[in-house]
């Protein structure tokens, strides 16, 4: 079962993170639930403030679809394109450590990430894939349904997309453990023994 993190933890990490790019890497990959790959190769046209979409092109399995882009993260990307102004790629990369307009590498997202955890004193292995599942996790608790939930993410199964309601409380709180349907008698009636049982 994926970890997920709480709204509390998501907001710690976001607030945790220690430059602009990286506090809007963090917000772009828990507000679309976008892959690390797909973070990566992000083109500043990608950004639809208009439709307040986000496109991702060639997604796993080269499929295209369009995420959320919350007016939230538009503000972030707005300040964030002020201070980096990109050309093409949104999050571009170094050669011979000097910037350049290539794409990020994974490996620079992932730091991004997990030390951003780390300063936010989260226990968990915070990780980009993290985030997605939490992003999914927390659709799925604000009612958004199985269906959208997978286009979102890009899943090309419904069942893959599934694995989500184990990790829903509102699911998991919708229907009542059987044991609330019998009646037991009460703790206080039960006797305490500390003797050890026969084997």
């Amino acid at each position: 079962m994926p970890v997920v993190l709480s709204p509390e933890e998501v907001q710690r990490l976001i607030d945790s993170a220690e430059n602009l790019m990286r506090r809007t890497i963090v917000m772009t990959l828990y507000s679309t639930g976008v892959r690390c790959s797909e973070l990566c190769h992000l083109k500043a046209a990608d950004i639809d403030s208009q439709r307040m979409v986000i496109h991702i092109h060639k997604g796993k399995g080269g499929r295209d679809r369009d995420v959320l882009l919350s007016s939230k993260l538009l503000n972030t990307l707005r300040e964030y394109w002020r201070w980096m102004k990109p050309k093409t790629y949104l999050f571009p990369g170094m050669v011979n450590n000097w910037r350049a307009d290539v794409p990020i590498t994974p490996k620079v997202v992932w730091e991004a990430v997990n030390d951003s955890g780390k300063r936010a004193g989260i226990s968990k292995r915070v990780a980009p894939h993290l985030l997605r599942h939490s992003f999914a996790t927390h659709m799925l608790e604000a009612g958004a349904d199985l269906r959208t939930i997978q286009v979102l993410l890009g899943h090309a199964k419904i069942g893959d997309t599934a694995l989500y309601l184990h990790l829903s409380r509102r699911h998991l709180q919708a229907v009542p453990s059987p044991l609330e349907a019998i009646e037991v008698s009460s703790s206080d009636e039960v006797k305490r023994s500390r003797r050890r049982m026969k084997q």
